[in-house]
């Protein structure tokens, strides 16, 4: 199976925070799965560490390429078919970043590892 991680996942997974549940430990350990990382996960982790809101967001992105190959994750870009589908989203969410991961997921057909309930209401399969 192929999955794309919310960007909360990715870094629980980076730093095994016991906020990871065990259903999303499973599927991103489970070498038999595909795990794709967004570049809106860096933009977001980069973002956030710019506003002081994330303190270990300064390590995460110094080493950001090594930590998602080391797992064996691959890297996937934001093109502009997912950008108007992000933007075109009716659904009353104003969080650019998850409204780009939520049009990735749909439009890779992936489901989204996420513990953020209000990515439910986008056309997507949510793990958690």
């Amino acid at each position: 199976m192929r999955i794309v991680l919310d960007t909360h996942a990715l870094l629980w997974w980076f730093t095994n925070d016991a906020r990871l549940s065990a259903k999303a430990h499973e599927v991103i350990g489970d070498l038999e799965n595909t795990v794709v990382v967004s570049a809106a996960s860096a933009w977001e982790i980069a973002t956030k560490h710019r506003l002081g809101k994330l303190e270990i967001g300064s390590e995460v992105l110094r080493r950001f390429d090594e930590l998602i190959t080391a797992d064996g994750f691959i890297h996937l870009a934001v093109n502009y078919r997912q950008a108007i589908h992000a933007g075109a989203y009716t659904v009353d969410h104003r969080d650019p970043f998850d409204r780009i991961l939520a049009a990735q997921a749909e439009l890779e057909q992936v489901p989204l590892v996420t513990a953020d309930p209000a990515m439910r209401e986008f056309p997507i399969r949510c793990i958690w």
